[in-house]
């Protein structure tokens, strides 16, 4: 995909060790669940306390449900990652 920032990451002595592609997948897989939660509250005929009122809805909650928590763990994972790697290169 990204050959030349991973070329210039090696030519810099850094290792690629998937800290880009964790923080970009996390935020990506985010962003999905963001959209599909408010594509069911909104869009697709909103939520009550029976859930929500069409097929879309259930469809657009389910991947909600989905894709929030595995998102937001693959994000911190490479936040985690990006502090220890910028840690890592401040004591050398």
């Amino acid at each position: 995909m990204d050959h030349s920032r991973t070329e210039l990451s090696r030519r810099a002595g850094e290792p690629d060790d998937g800290t880009r592609a964790l923080l970009r997948s996390g935020a990506a897989t985010l962003i999905a669940g963001v959209i599909a939660a408010v594509l069911a509250a909104t869009v697709f005929g909103g939520i009550s306390r029976q859930g929500p009122h069409t097929n879309a809805g259930w469809l657009a909650l389910m991947v909600a449900m989905m894709c929030l928590p595995f998102g937001l763990m693959l994000f911190v994972l490479g936040a985690a990652k990006w502090l220890r790697n910028r840690r890592l290169r401040s004591q050398r």
